[in-house]
């Protein structure tokens, strides 16, 4: 990411409060965006600046595919927004009442703070934005919801 260069910017007539204001203004592209380590090792995170650019009240990243593809295990998170938005590709997530939601292409989800779900598939040019408040968003394993079927936490109905 850059931070605009205030050097760059004219100065004559602009408020302070402004060019406090241009400070903060991020510009995230592939060449400057860096991958960063994030919760899955299977997966590659880009962080877009929103992090630092909100002081830690925002995350905006793009999540993609590696050559290896997990179950992420049934967990839930705790942050106050989590929303996804898929670029590329798509991602299969189960959700604790037995609902497998495939987002594809151009679609979005939100889950919902401590709603247990488990990611079980992905396509392997899956490139997904992701965003959360705040920006950091615990993620809490836990025992897949007992009420579901026999085989159902792993999407499969016996």
């Amino acid at each position: 990411m850059s931070n605009i260069d205030p050097s760059s910017i004219p100065q004559v007539g602009i408020p302070d409060e402004v060019a406090e204001l241009l400070q903060k203004l991020t510009h995230a592209t592939p060449e400057n965006a860096p991958f960063v380590a994030g919760r899955r090792h299977f997966f590659k995170y880009r962080d877009l600046g929103l992090t630092d650019a909100t002081g830690g009240l925002a995350r905006a990243q793009v999540t993609c595919a590696t050559d290896v593809m997990e179950e992420t295990g049934w967990h839930y998170h705790i942050c106050d927004v989590h929303f996804v938005y898929a670029l590329r590709g798509w991602i299969d997530l189960q959700f604790e009442d037995g609902r497998t939601i495939r987002v594809n292409t151009g679609e979005s989800l939100f889950i919902p703070p401590g709603l247990k779900h488990n990611e079980t598939a992905i396509s392997p040019d899956l490139e997904l934005f992701e965003m959360s408040v705040p920006a950091k968003m615990g993620t809490v394993a836990c025992d897949p919801p007992a009420h579901l079927p026999k085989g159902a936490a792993k999407g499969v109905w016996v």
